[in-house]
């Protein structure tokens, strides 16, 4: 019997890698599964992935409220309420100061600042008490990268979030911790560096700077999603757990 048995998740940017292992991960320890992204062609092949009786696709793009209407739509005709919710879904690309223009600012904080925002506010008729939120953040929000800069905002934003949730929440005994990834392997995050050269010039440098001496999986880092979707984390409340092979602690 899995830890999350008998539970409904919600899973945004489920389609690839961290929201999908994600999802895949919930749906192993016993929870049913909504997924949700902008692309149906990859959403169905989660579901699959997934598990057909275990998880339901919504289309849907987190950035645009009446999508996250259609999404909690789904949830409710099913039933039951919310358990676990997986705010993961963001979008990153990369300027320096000098580049940025007000088109990239506005896209990066539309998803991943604002739609975290609402992907919660909107669900929160639907969680029940003692639910788990967990926001997948990101180490950028600590450091200074160049080129980073809107989006590690973003994601600073997103780690503030968490603290004060978990003040607002505390009555409906409702836990909102961040999960915090860095160099972790997935499709969206490679091509974020552009070519395969590029991308081979990276993993080098993680090899050789990270203290565990390579990039993370998506699975490492759903391992620590579902840890805090569950109630072996009862006592984490605001926290921002890092996944990054030592990166930001060593």
């Amino acid at each position: 019997m899995g830890q999350l048995e008998g539970k409904t998740a919600v899973v945004t940017g489920g389609s690839t890698g961290i929201g999908l292992a994600t999802a895949v991960r919930l749906a192993d320890e016993g929870a049913y599964v909504f997924v949700t992204g902008r692309r149906e062609t990859e959403l169905e092949a989660a579901v699959k992935a997934i598990g057909t009786d275990r998880a339901t696709a919504v289309v849907g793009d987190i950035g645009k409220p009446e999508d996250l209407d259609r999404l909690y739509d789904t949830v409710r005709a099913r039933g039951r309420n919310l358990d676990v919710l997986v705010a993961n879904a963001a979008i990153g690309s990369f300027m320096t100061l000098e580049q940025t223009t007000e088109e990239h600012f506005d896209e990066i904080f539309a998803v991943n600042t604002r739609g975290t925002l609402f992907t919660v506010q909107k669900a929160l008729p639907l969680l029940n008490d003692g639910a788990s939120i967990v926001l997948v953040g990101s180490t950028a929000a600590d450091r200074g990268m160049e080129a980073f800069g809107a989006y590690a905002a973003s994601k600073a934003a997103v780690r503030s979030f968490a603290r004060t949730w978990s003040v607002e929440l505390k009555g409906r005994g409702i836990r909102v911790n961040v999960v915090s990834p860095a160099w972790i392997e997935t499709p969206g995050g490679t091509a974020a560096f552009g070519d395969d050269q590029a991308f081979q010039a990276i993993r080098e440098h993680v090899a050789t700077t990270v203290p565990k001496g390579r990039m993370g999986t998506s699975q490492e880092a759903a391992a620590v999603v579902a840890f805090l979707a569950s109630e072996q984390s009862s006592y984490v409340v605001g926290a921002n757990l890092y996944v990054d092979g030592g990166t930001n602690q060593i």
